[in-house]
């Protein structure tokens, strides 16, 4: 029998949210406007990662693999790439309300 999960790892889930779902949270949306590197900081503090890495592709991917997120990585490049702001939104209230469940 093939192992196809590791143990203590996560079930297989899409994102909390949807990528458009930017009214959920006004506040993260306003700040993903009017201070964008502020966003991506915020995110990367919360996954003790570097200031500089909290924006795109490779944190989305880190996020997505950790909590077994649906997805790819070239999934992940297209929608940091033509929605960065409704991607980094995305991310932020995924980790908000895994906080909120106790699991981040």
């Amino acid at each position: 029998m093939a192992v196809t999960t590791q143990p203590g790892s996560y079930p297989r889930s899409d994102f909390q949210t949807g990528l458009c779902d930017c009214c959920d949270d006004i506040g993260t949306c306003c700040c993903a406007l009017w201070c964008y590197p502020c966003l991506g900081c915020t995110i990367a503090s919360a996954m003790d990662e570097c200031c500089l890495c909290g924006l795109g592709m490779p944190i989305r991917s880190v996020y997505r693999t950790k909590y077994n997120i649906s997805g790819s990585m070239c999934n992940d490049f297209l929608v940091t790439w033509c929605c960065p702001h409704c991607a980094t939104c995305q991310l932020k209230r995924d980790i908000m309300r895994r906080q909120q469940q106790g699991i981040f």
